[in-house]
């Protein structure tokens, strides 16, 4: 295993989670279930608003190959092939979604001690081409990714960021949009196992000169319970509550105010996953 700086979505990626993951807004419930061949099979039913949707995937593991299959109530049917090692020190990845048979992908990563490297095109006749590449050290890692339109001829993006990661803290600064937007994020872990935590980010749009600033943290009550909250500049904030009721299985409630708005109906969102 390669101790290298990481791939380039790594950078920004701890303050992104603790400020996004587990917040929820409809309700949720997922079962998963393993069979004696070694095939994981998870079933997923989401309520939202009026609407409700839901998917079946299986995960089969052989060596170094990994197949993911996952079929939804609207007969979309997505899989994806991962390899690792085909060439040393890089995964490569297939993906695509039935019917829609322009939506294939191949994605190769290509990771070294000092450098992560990933391109991804686009499976179709004027294909979508991705490149990202991060140099530095686990510590200390500076990258850049962009996408290029074959059709067109033309960048539809392009993103530069450094990070500085310690065993109790990381920091990162990112520059996307096409140069529009500057993010700067700050974690701080308060124990070594990383279960509390305080996360502020700074978000910067250039062409408007708006600024959105985001605070938040994530507190262990007991080694099953654990809390987050957040709350920005302009008023909304957002908290969950998140309990291991089995092992491996969790029940998070989140909620999410306007606190300059009392009179709008808060957001709710449920989720349920139970894990044998």
């Amino acid at each position: 295993m390669y101790k290298g700086p990481g791939l380039f979505t790594d950078i920004g990626k701890k303050a992104k989670d603790l400020l996004t993951k587990d917040y929820l807004s409809d309700q949720k419930f997922s079962v998963s279930t393993y069979s004696d061949a070694g095939v994981a099979i998870t079933s997923t039913a989401v309520k939202k608003g009026g609407l409700s949707t839901g998917d079946v995937a299986a995960q089969y593991k052989y060596k170094n190959t990994l197949v993911d299959v996952k079929v939804d109530t609207e007969s979309n049917i997505s899989t994806t092939l991962t390899v690792t090692e085909v060439v040393p020190s890089t995964k490569t990845i297939v993906s695509f979604k039935l019917p829609d048979y322009n939506s294939g992908k191949l994605e190769v990563q290509y990771f070294h001690h000092h450098a992560a490297l990933t391109t991804a095109v686009a499976l179709k006749q004027s294909p979508h081409v991705d490149l990202s590449l991060t140099i530095g050290t686990p510590t200390f890692a500076i990258g850049a990714e962009a996408g290029y339109e074959t059709n067109s001829g033309s960048f539809s993006k392009y993103t530069a960021g450094i990070s500085i990661t310690k065993p109790d803290s990381s920091a990162s600064i990112i520059l996307g949009d096409k140069g529009n937007t500057i993010r700067a994020s700050y974690v701080h872990h308060f124990d070594h196992l990383k279960k509390s935590s305080a996360v502020a980010e700074i978000a910067r749009t250039l062409s408007t000169n708006e600024n959105t600033f985001t605070v938040g943290g994530l507190f262990a009550v007991d080694h099953l319970t654990s809390v987050k909250a957040r709350l920005n500049n302009n008023g909304k904030l957002g908290a969950l509550l998140q309990h291991e009721v089995l092992p491996k299985s969790l029940v998070t409630i989140s909620s999410e105010f306007d606190t300059k708005a009392l009179e709008k109906t808060p957001k709710f969102g449920l989720s349920l996953a139970l894990k044998p």
